[in-house]
């Protein structure tokens, strides 16, 4: 049966960075148009959190419910696009292994501990955390951590089934694509990239994150100057906080 409307789905989303020469690259996919969730946009890798991840964040400290989070954020991004995070060297071919075990519904607990290996979950940096009120039949209850990619990391490859694409760019870069009608972005990612768009280095972002709260950003609607707008709390780091809902993409 599918989730009651009002019951949000705990969800995790992993903004991967690559410093290379110049402004940061972050890392994104392009959802399939097939998807019942922002079909044909382009998103970080991420989604639900699963009960197994609960059972394995048991082993990494009291507050389980960000442990959990944490772990699927390093699971869907391992098996989106192949791109390990809070996990220790690895060969290629162990990539492969952990990728496709869990491709194949292999608890990520029992797969690590295949190849006897424990996570780093506090490689990852909190950053934000949104649940917008307005979809029909999916809430999703989502929160954003920021990692590093070190630069012998393995290229990432799609999984060719939620996602179609995955590639690299600018946080400005997918902002003017979409400001020219070349991509699909939502409401939260559209937000969350302006404020990304503003750091030079990872370092910089995570500062930035330091000195912000987080807390549950659900989006509200209200006029300004008789125009409705779609609006976030203006003390959360992020450069604009309205946008009007005409021109508003929403998952």
């Amino acid at each position: 049966m599918p989730e009651p409307a009002t019951v949000p789905i705990p969800a995790a989303t992993l903004v991967l960075f690559r410093e290379r020469m110049g402004t940061p690259e972050l890392l994104f996919v392009e959802r399939s148009r097939a998807m019942a969730f922002a079909a044909g946009a382009l998103v970080f890798p991420g989604g639900r959190v699963d009960p197994g991840d609960h059972v394995l964040a048991q082993q990494y400290g009291d507050d389980v419910e960000d442990g959990a989070s944490r772990i699927a954020a390093i699971r869907e991004t391992l098996e989106e696009v192949g791109v390990p995070v809070g996990l220790p060297p690895l060969s290629a071919t162990e990539i492969t292994g952990l990728r496709a075990a869990l491709q194949a519904g292999v608890p990520f607990g029992q797969a690590l501990s295949a190849i006897d290996v424990t996570l780093s979950i506090t490689d990852l940096v909190p950053f934000a955390r949104w649940c917008p009120s307005h979809a029909p039949a999916r809430i999703f209850d989502a929160r954003f951590y920021l990692a590093e990619v070190p630069l012998d990391a393995p290229e990432p490859i799609v999984d060719d089934t939620e996602n179609v694409r995955v590639f690299w760019a600018t946080a400005q870069d997918v902002l003017d694509l979409a400001d020219r009608g070349a991509a699909t972005i939502i409401f939260p990612t559209r937000r969350n990239l302006e404020r990304l768009a503003l750091f030079d280095s990872f370092a910089a972002a995570v500062s930035h994150a330091a000195r912000h709260p987080i807390r549950t950003i659900t989006p509200w609607v209200e006029p300004r100057d008789d125009v409705p707008h779609l609006c976030i709390p203006t003390d959360l780091g992020y450069p604009i906080t309205a946008e009007p809902m005409h021109k508003t993409v929403r998952g």
